[in-house]
């Protein structure tokens, strides 16, 4: 069972939802998991392992986000921005992607799980431009720190930070910062049933 599984890693992780929100983090899974077998929004083909791999995956970052309006680069079926913004609705995140059926796939699980705090952008990242910068950066997919800057660099305030997600973290990537750029925090997360390193990394401009 789904939801007994959920409980049992918002407890392991010291997070504390609402039934609604149990709801709507399980309806998400049961969408991407139907939404999957037509659009091939993920590789993970198990209901029960996208429940780890990406909703708990993505929320592992929830108590490090600072601020209130964020931005989710390359979001792909929405990850980490829909289970963030499920579990944070006192903030706003706006998922971005280049892809349409990803864009269509966001858009009827916003409908369908009344997410109110999320707003689903089509583009290509550096062809985006926010009305309003954003407190936040997110980022999951992107294949390094070094793209991730140079493509975003645009996005947030002036105090904004960069959220960076990533699996093991090699040297040579970190060596790699751009000038004026500094990474503030590293840290390490522990997602439940997954025994892979998960990494943040905090970026601001200098």
């Amino acid at each position: 069972m789904l939801s007994a599984q959920l409980d049992e890693y918002l407890a392991e992780m010291n997070l504390t939802a609402t039934e609604q929100q149990k709801k709507q983090l399980i309806g998400f899974v049961e969408m991407l998991n139907k939404w999957n077998k037509a659009y091939n929004l993920t590789a993970v083909r198990d209901p029960e392992q996208m429940l780890i791999r990406h909703v708990m995956d993505s929320l592992a970052v929830s108590e490090h986000l600072v601020g209130e309006h964020f931005i989710d680069v390359g979001t792909g079926p929405g990850l980490p921005g829909i289970p963030l913004a499920i579990m944070n609705p006192d903030k706003s995140f706006v998922l971005l992607d280049s892809l349409g059926k990803r864009i269509r796939f966001q858009k009827q699980v916003q409908h369908e799980l009344s997410i109110n705090n999320i707003s689903s952008v089509e583009s290509r990242v550096e062809a985006y431009e926010p009305e309003v910068k954003f407190d936040g950066v997110l980022s999951r997919a992107f294949a390094s720190i070094e793209d991730m800057l140079h493509w975003c660099h645009h996005l947030p305030t002036e105090n904004g930070c960069y959220y960076a997600l990533k699996g093991q973290l090699a040297d040579d990537e970190m060596a790699k910062l751009p000038e004026g750029f500094e990474v503030t925090d590293v840290i390490e997360l522990t997602v439940p049933c997954l025994d892979e390193q998960r990494h943040l990394l905090r970026v601001v401009k200098k």
